[in-house]
């Protein structure tokens, strides 16, 4: 079974109070009247009384064409999701005795990725024995922060996490 949308405003006859305060209204005073006398009023002018504050005693309405006030608030809401920024978050990795061309590259897609906007979660991951150099792991994870310090700032130091060691990078604003 399809289930219909529940509406988010309630207009004209739904309304349930006997009296609203109206407002933003060219025709009538802002102010407190009866239900069905401005339901009347905005039949005449083929447009709706539309509920905008249903909590207030008594509620808040609105005379207004609902279809064009849907339509506005779903723009504003589009309007509103586009200007909304979102961060990923990526993830480098790298053991303790990572050689230097090997962490040059790692650097390099470090970069990238702040360069993009991203933040980065980088690792040193300790296999078996080698986690008796957590020093040399913290010292890697710095020396990462930086070489890379042009174009992203620590967001969270080095922090143990059972067999990994990792830091948060974000991004610099130019």
């Amino acid at each position: 079974m399809f289930q219909q949308k529940k509406e988010e405003y309630r207009i004209n006859e739904n309304i349930k109070s006997n009296t609203i305060r109206l407002v933003g209204d060219s025709d009538k005073e802002n102010g407190i009247y009866l239900t069905k006398e401005i339901i009347m009023h905005a039949n005449n002018k083929d447009l709706d009384l539309v509920e905008i504050n249903p909590k207030l005693d008594p509620p808040v309405c609105k005379i207004l064409d609902y279809k064009k006030f849907l339509y506005e608030q779903k723009k504003r809401k589009k309007q509103f999701k586009a200007k909304q920024v979102k961060i990923n978050t990526k993830e480098i990795r790298f053991g303790p005795q990572i050689g230097d061309h090997d962490g040059k590259v790692k650097i390099k897609s470090a970069e990238k990725f702040l360069m993009r906007g991203d933040k980065v979660k980088v690792f040193v991951f300790f296999k078996g024995r080698s986690i008796v150099y957590k020093e040399q792991g913290k010292i890697k994870l710095l020396k990462f922060a930086e070489d890379i310090e042009e174009y992203g700032k620590v967001e969270q130091m080095p922090v143990m996490e059972g067999k990994r060691m990792y830091m948060i990078l974000a991004p610099k604003k130019f």
